[in-house]
């Protein structure tokens, strides 16, 4: 049983995607989430990484600031410069990010990726709800769901988009997280965004 009104979910997220509501709704209490509080921390948290339901792939479109503040540990300030986009002073683009080259080396070498030159890093950057990172996660994706797919339709297929988030809500054992906080660090490591992520679970908690 739902117990997030599509009413509730349009009111907080009012420019989600058409049908994620009822991809969510059959599938929520697939990830554990029975209750209504294991319910609003689902649908918060993977609200938050998704950007109100609207975004389903990684952008990997990093000014060179940025690239130093996220993955300072695998750019130098050279290649920031090099691969992320400049602004001039009255805030045109005058140098793009090389998106594709940010992915190669943000990722490279881990999670089950190859080296830059595979294009792993790109291939299997980071999609769904919350983003599937890494070739590891997707083949381990891949082997639960029981069939092959396009790393692609992770991004672009309402029922796999939602199906990865239950994977990897089972995954991370989220349903048996009470903590908004608890949850974000799970998630992604950290507890960026966490202001905005407790604002969600509490408006679709009161809701």
């Amino acid at each position: 049983m739902m117990h997030i009104s599509q009413t509730t979910f349009n009111k907080i997220f009012p420019n989600a995607i058409a049908g994620i509501y009822k991809a969510i709704s059959d599938n929520i209490e697939k990830a554990g989430c029975i209750t209504k509080a294991q319910q609003a921390m689902f649908i918060a948290q993977c609200g938050h990484e998704t950007r109100g339901f609207t975004r389903f792939c990684e952008s990997m479109n990093y000014s060179v600031a940025g690239l130093r503040e996220t993955f300072r540990k695998y750019f130098t300030l050279a290649q920031a410069q090099k691969y992320g986009y400049v602004k001039n002073k009255a805030g045109a683009v005058i140098q793009k990010a090389d998106q594709v080259s940010i992915a190669n080396i943000a990722y490279a070498n881990r999670m089950g990726n190859g080296n830059q030159a595979t294009g792993d890093g790109w291939k299997y950057r980071g999609r769904g709800l919350p983003h599937l990172t890494g070739k590891d996660n997707y083949l381990r994706f891949q082997k639960w769901l029981g069939k092959s797919i396009m790393p692609e339709e992770v991004s672009t297929d309402l029922d796999l988009i939602v199906k990865s988030g239950v994977w990897f809500w089972l995954d991370k054992d989220l349903a048996n997280c009470t903590s908004v906080e608890k949850a974000t660090l799970r998630i992604n490591g950290g507890t960026n965004g966490l202001e905005e992520r407790c604002k969600l679970y509490r408006d679709l908690m009161v809701s």
